[in-house]
């Protein structure tokens, strides 16, 4: 249907956007629908998950993932949205995960949380402004517009977010 096909478009598409930074093998590994058991004894499957070099030994070919990933990214569906904003959040929060991406294909927006003294606040909520809504703004609006998302747990890392979206 339209909905999967547009989640899978964007999940390509984030998976495009961190080749460069993964390709060089220097900072960690990405991985997408990767069973993942969290310290505190939930199991999930996040949509892709980045775990930094440091955590090499706890990856094994074949098995699941045991222990906290750096930055989780959730695209929503309608059957998973709910879920994504409020348990999932919560879960990730609880196990220390450093950041969480929600991506909303229908707004197409991403919402950035990072954990800060153990709980996650919002840094920033990110909007893919077509041309047509960029010409309505004020000078003064269009300035404050952000066309890139920095990914924290990868310092000075940036993806395009056009590049998410363009597909549409």
């Amino acid at each position: 249907n339209s909905e999967t096909c547009r989640e899978n478009r964007i999940h390509t598409a984030l998976i495009g956007a961190f080749a460069p930074i993964i390709l060089e093998d220097r900072f960690g590994f990405m991985f997408t629908s990767l069973y993942t058991y969290l310290p505190d004894g939930n199991k999930v499957i996040p949509d892709l998950i980045f775990i930094d070099k440091s955590k090499a030994n706890l990856l094994h070919e074949d098995k699941p993932f045991r222990g906290v990933p750096d930055m989780v990214v959730e695209i929503f569906s309608r059957s998973t949205m709910k879920r994504d904003i409020t348990v999932k959040k919560e879960v990730y929060e609880r196990n220390g995960v450093r950041e969480y991406w929600m991506i909303d294909p229908w707004r197409e927006s991403i919402e950035v949380y990072l954990l800060r003294d153990g709980k996650f606040f919002l840094d920033e909520i990110y909007f893919n402004y077509s041309d047509a809504e960029l010409a309505k703004m004020s000078e003064e609006e269009r300035a404050a517009v952000k066309f890139e998302i920095p990914v924290a747990v990868l310092d000075g890392f940036k993806i395009q977010i056009k590049n998410l979206f363009g597909w549409f």
